[in-house]
């Protein structure tokens, strides 16, 4: 069946680094588009960043443009993002999702938490 888990996630100081890891199996990896999305608590689920099933191109938020960045190893199936510079604004869950022309409905992964806090 379809699979994604995320990891990566946890606790780290404002300034800091994490990069999360999306693992994904039981579909055609490789032809789809992998996003991250994330939700902070009392707020709406957001797009964070973007990337096309080659990897060749990639989209982010305004709010994260320039501290993260979305990368994938197809061999791998495995999507990643590396995030930068972290605020305590970047607190939130944060969900791997994969859509495709070929698929009716996107998929999503359980979510893995990210706290930014001294």
């Amino acid at each position: 069946q379809v699979q994604l888990v995320e990891s990566g996630g946890g606790l780290v100081q404002p300034g800091g680094s994490l990069r999360l890891s999306c693992a994904a199996s039981g579909f055609s990896f490789r032809l789809y588009t992998m996003s991250w999305y994330r939700q902070a608590p009392g707020k709406e689920r957001e797009l964070v960043a973007t990337i096309t099933s080659s990897g060749g191109s990639t989209n982010y938020a305004d709010s994260v443009k320039g501290r993260f960045t979305a990368s994938r190893d197809n061999a791998r199936n495995t999507v990643f993002l590396q995030m930068n510079s972290l605020k305590p604004e970047d607190t939130a869950i944060y969900y791997c999702n994969a859509r495709s022309s070929i698929s009716a409905r996107p998929y999503w992964g359980q979510g893995t938490q990210v706290t930014v806090s001294s």
